[in-house]
């Protein structure tokens, strides 16, 4: 058996755990150290270090303190890797804890981070996911149930100080352009709630001071959200300080393409059984700045799929040029309209989308002045048959069962 590095105690507050961490910064210490060659286990927290609870309110999803996230296992530190090198990472396997085998999804509340569709949902709502085996069903997301395709919403390894410098600088002069924003733009440094592994002292409190939050994927990986990224799925990180510095968390039993719901996925806390190794000098070699990775060779099986259409016009009628963004959100409406008529609410079809292995294509991008985003959504995760037919959908929901919702206080 591997041994486990680096475990979690969800009866314990994350921020107790010297081997995690919710910063990036060079100077975060390794956890612990493994060899070229090496296969090993790390327990994970879900995102929030276990702040959002099994219940039937979303109250959770609408307090939660988002400086806090995300709760990641590491760095670990591979001996011999170098700046410049390529970090090889297998991800033999990924799996729930089995004193936790549930996971949630959520929307935030405009106010508190907001989310793709924050404009339709603009309020706090939370589903709850159990899992049974290999597949997941939700009490209050009636009429679905879905294979997973476990997968770590963020991996990546340390950046070192100039490219940390270049994060915080463009990403505080993106704020700069509209600090009003709500939701923010973009999120800076801030110290009040870093936790930074077993830094203390002044040193902790530099870092800090300048260690960038773990909320976008950049160079390194970091919170990529892609949901093909599943046990047997190779991946190849540049390598920017010695020793690598690899982390992982926010691991998600089944996700849609884009994680539409920013809450996304179905969180949870879970391990990953992982292998290393090093091609030197592998940067230059292949020309990588950012992470290339192999899928799984194992995904769920489904073949037959309602695709819904998007183009860069948004609901008030304006008119995009080529914007993909607008497109997908499009489709995401148009996929969400076509649910309800079924009896989902607007939230549960939104829950869907966000959890259930939903695929997201760019489809066009040079048809000026539209482009054309698709959602592809499986027909074989429902009960019933939700293909169009000269009859009209059936409504096979009455409406009694829905998501929590908490609004603003």
């Amino acid at each position: 058996m591997p041994e486990t590095l680096i475990k979690v105690d969800l009866n314990q507050p994350a921020p107790s755990n010297e081997k995690v961490h919710n910063r990036w910064h060079p100077d975060i210490p390794m956890a612990c150290w493994v060899n070229p060659g090496d296969d090993f286990v790390l327990e994970t927290y879900d995102w929030t270090g276990g702040y959002i609870k099994n219940n039937d309110s979303a109250d959770d999803v609408r307090d939660i303190d988002l400086s806090t996230v995300h709760y990641l296992s590491g760095p670990v530190g591979v001996k011999g890797a170098e700046p410049g090198d390529l970090l090889v990472v297998d991800l033999l396997d990924i799996g729930a804890k089995p004193d936790s085998l549930w996971g949630f999804n959520g929307f935030f509340s405009k106010n508190n981070g907001g989310g793709f569709l924050t404009e339709h949902f603009p309020q706090a709502q939370k589903s709850i996911w159990d899992f049974h085996g290999m597949f997941t069903s939700s009490r209050h997301v009636p009429g679905v149930q879905y294979a997973g395709l476990i997968h770590p919403g963020l991996i990546g390894c340390l950046p070192d100080k100039p490219m940390l410098e270049k994060w915080n600088a463009r990403e505080t002069g993106l704020i700069a352009t509209d600090p009003n924003r709500v939701p923010g733009l973009a999120n800076p440094p801030f110290a009040g709630t870093a936790h930074l592994g077993q830094l203390k002292g002044d040193a902790a409190a530099k870092v800090a001071a300048e260690g960038a939050r773990t909320v976008p994927p950049r160079e390194h990986g970091g919170n990529c959200d892609i949901k093909d990224l599943s046990r047997g799925s190779k991946v190849f990180f540049p390598v920017y300080v010695d020793g690598a510095g690899l982390s992982v968390g926010d691991l998600h039993f089944s996700q849609g393409d884009g994680e539409i719901t920013f809450c996304g996925a179905i969180e949870m806390a879970g391990w990953v059984h992982m292998r290393v190794s090093l091609i030197k000098g592998g940067m230059a070699k292949y020309g990588i700045k950012n992470p290339i990775f192999k899928p799984s060779p194992i995904t769920p099986t489904y073949n037959d799929y309602l695709i819904f259409e998007g183009i860069s016009v948004d609901e008030q009628g304006k008119q995009y040029y080529l914007d993909v963004q607008v497109a997908y959100r499009q489709a995401c409406l148009n996929a969400i309209e076509y649910l309800k008529k079924f009896g989902y609410s607007g939230a549960q079809a939104y829950s869907i989308l966000g959890t259930a292995p939903v695929q997201g294509h760019i489809s066009g991008v040079v048809d000026v002045p539209n482009a054309c985003a698709t959602l592809w959504l499986p027909t074989q995760i429902f009960d019933f048959d939700i293909n169009p037919s000269a009859a009209g959908p059936v409504k096979h929901l009455d409406g009694s069962i829905d998501m929590p919702l908490s609004p603003d206080l």
